[in-house]
Order: C-alpha cells, then structure tokens, then sequence
C-alpha cells in the first residue's frame, strides 16, 4: 500500500509483537508499530548480505514527507557501499559525554554511596568537562587540568585524575562499534605516567605515641565528665553535647582498629556478648570482619547498652545515631595537647600489634586486610579463636601505656619485722 498520514494515523495498535506496513511507492521504506501505539518510520535493506532495519524517527517527529527523504539519504548511502547503521553507532559513542559516562560507569560498579560520593565530589574539579565527549579529551587537556588543581592540592589532583581514569577505562571497554574497535585507543590519563607526573604523596604515618597515650586517654576517659551546658571558660574549649558517648567510640576504635565509619556503623545485632565478638558487615573489602571482644572491650559494650538506641552501638537513646565528633575530638585536643584523627587510632592499633610481634597474618586479620597475591596466604586460615589472644595482649599493652591498667601485678608481700619475744 502507499503510505499516507491518514493511513499511519488509523493504524490500529497489535495485540501482540510489533506490526510493519511497507511502502509500495519507496522500496524498504514502512512504519513499525508496538502494542503501546507507539508507531515509528523504519527503512529496512540489505547492508552487506545481512538485512538491516533502520529506525528513522517516531511518526509526529517528521512528516511522511520528510521521512521519505531521510530513507532515500540511507538508500543512497548503502549504495554507495556504506554502512548506516555503522556510522550511525561510531556517530553515537563519540558523542558520549563524561557525564553519559560516569553515569554508566556508576550503574555499572556496586560501590558504596560513600564511595559514589567521594566519586562525585572529586569530578567536581573537572564540572566543566562533563558535556564534553569522552572522545574530545586530550592528553593536553590532562596534563594542563592535573597541574591546576594541583595548586590547590596535589593529593585531591590525583584522585581525580585516578577517578576519571577508572571512568575512560569503562568507557574504552563499554562502548565499541560494529567492528569492535573501542570508542577510546588509549586512555589520555596515561600521559601521567608516561611523563611522571603523578603527585608525589607521603603516606600519612602519624599515631599516638606511647608517650602521649597517658595523657590522651585521660582526655578521652573525661569527656564522660564534661557537663551539656558548660558555661564558658574563657579557654576556647567547645561547648560538649553526648561526651560519654564521643568517649566509648574512640576507646572502641583504639582497641579494635576499626575504620571510622564501620564503628559508627556497628549493630548491637552485630555484637555477640556469649561468644564474646563483634562483626561489621558493610566493610571496605566488602567482606564481614568479626573480632574476638577483650576483657575491656565487653564491659565497654556492656556499659553502653543502657545509653544507646536499640540499633547502633553509637547511637543516643532518643536522638538518633552518633555523627557529628569534631567537638569531642577538639576537646581532647585542647586538654591533651595531642593533635590526631580518627584514622590515626587505627594505625596506633597497627603500630601496637606489631610491636608486640604479633605474627603478620594475625595483624593483617585483625586490620581486615586482603592478602593480595601472598600464595600462602591462601593456605592460613585465622579464626576468631586464634586472634582473641593478640587482641587481649593488644588491650592490655594499651592500657598499660594510657595508665589504665597495671603494668605489673602487684603481690602483697609478708612483713619481715621480728614478733616480739
């Protein structure tokens, strides 16, 4: 039949699949409709021996008109030994943008919102590229953006540049064209390498020396004491809401080496009084991390029940979860005169138990850490039961340093004085 808008227009909907009606006047040139009523100009020929169906733009976008020209531009291309659909599909992924592509790439990978964010907030040094293509960023582009933002911070510099990489990788591989040639040959990222650019960036290796544990446990011990509504002192100390609460974290987190968030986001489902252990399940390896609870430990968390919601561990009975720290830690600060994070008391942890030569594959347990390609340790299987004394011995040395715990037992020795006669 000849296709006309009066035609198209009272196409009934088909109950089931999809229904095409070809054009007896253009050869190839037909409307496909779907059971929505959804109707569309399609041109259909064959493209080097294969039978190829072209989607040329929904009924109401162009005129019947307007459609028969757009499929006699393809039949004049496939006659000139050209490929539409091809070019059509390289014309597409070269006009994917960065921010197509960080979409993609963030459906693609099961990361955590924290990471999701962290992502985000990092590309926010390259928020003037996101409607560029992918394919229009140059290795000039990199070098020139990698130094700008390293005036501000050389470490935040690399991230970023280390974020994107992973996100042009992704699109290297995800978006190819007929053939399989990848939208990207060579990530532009590369170039820091190529020419060591990279930022150099000393590890932070900072902990609470043995020196200062004293003094900074006894900062952290009186929190518990520090009243709400503290009048002024005239010392600039920050006015402390939910002392007791600050205290039992950074005690929980020097003790077992916890990252910061999966001690913020430890469950009393997760704490296990009769086997005497704890486990965090939403972990930066993504594996549960059970721990054996020392003496200390236990009667921490036992202590803390009354306090808590009924959910998390850190939590404030009627108030929600435990988030905001920065008062209680410039607190201990201001009264220790110890400067530290919260990730310095995982590495304190560290520090202790290798000091007190605890086997490497008990502290690498202990920390949650992968051990990578280590063949043998493939072979070690470390239970809980086997880390529950380095854990006691990690306790008790600390405790020894903060001046919590004796260092020796002290006996109480018989008088030598002579009885009377």
């Amino acid at each position: 039949m000849k296709l006309t808008k009066t035609f198209i227009d009272g196409l009934p909907a088909p109950e089931h699949g999809q229904k095409l009606y070809w054009d007896d006047k253009q050869p190839g040139f037909g409307v496909r409709i779907t059971p929505t009523g959804y109707k569309a100009y399609v041109f259909q020929r064959r493209i080097h021996g294969r039978n190829r169906r072209i989607r040329i733009a929904p009924v109401g976008d162009l005129t019947i008109e307007q459609a028969r020209k757009q499929a006699a531009k393809l039949a004049g291309a496939i006659a000139d030994n050209r490929d539409p659909v091809a070019e059509r599909r390289r014309h597409k992924i070269k006009s994917v943008t960065l921010r197509a592509a960080l979409a993609d790439y963030l459906t693609a990978r099961p990361l955590k919102p924290t990471t999701v964010a962290d992502i985000r907030r990092a590309l926010g040094g390259l928020a003037d590229w996101m409607g560029r293509p992918v394919s229009g960023i140059t290795r000039e582009m990199i070098g020139t953006r990698h130094r700008r933002l390293g005036e501000r911070s050389p470490a935040r510099a690399n991230l970023t540049m280390r974020y994107l990489r992973a996100i042009l990788n992704y699109a290297a591989a995800e978006y190819v064209d007929e053939s399989g040639a990848p939208l990207l040959r060579e990530n532009p990222v590369s170039k820091l390498s190529a020419t060591r650019s990279w930022y150099r960036i000393e590890r932070r290796r900072t902990v609470i020396k043995p020196s200062e544990l004293a003094v900074w446990m006894r900062a952290v011990l009186d929190l518990a004491e520090v009243p709400e509504r503290e009048p002024g002192t005239g010392w600039g100390k920050p006015l402390l809401r939910h002392g007791v609460h600050a205290r039992d974290y950074y005690l929980l987190v020097l003790l077992t080496g916890l990252r910061r968030n999966e001690a913020l986001g430890l469950r009393w489902a997760d704490v296990d009084f009769r086997e005497h252990t704890l486990t965090v399940t939403d972990t930066k390896n993504r594996e549960p991390h059970t721990l054996p609870l020392s003496d200390y430990l236990y009667e921490l968390l036992k202590a803390r029940q009354p306090l808590a919601g009924r959910e998390y561990v850190f939590s404030i009975s009627g108030a929600g979860r435990l988030t905001n720290l920065r008062y209680a830690q410039r607190r201990v600060e201001i009264d220790s005169g110890v400067l530290f994070t919260v990730h310095d008391l995982r590495r304190t942890f560290a520090t202790v138990a290798e000091s007190l030569d605890i086997p490497a594959y008990a502290v690498k347990a202990l920390l949650n850490h992968k051990m990578g390609h280590d063949v043998t340790a493939g072979y070690v299987v470390i239970t809980v039961e086997r880390l529950r004394a380095p854990m006691q011995r990690i306790t008790d040395y600390i405790l020894r340093l903060g001046g919590q715990r004796a260092s020796a037992d002290i006996l109480e020795l018989p008088s030598l004085e002579r009885a009377p006669k």
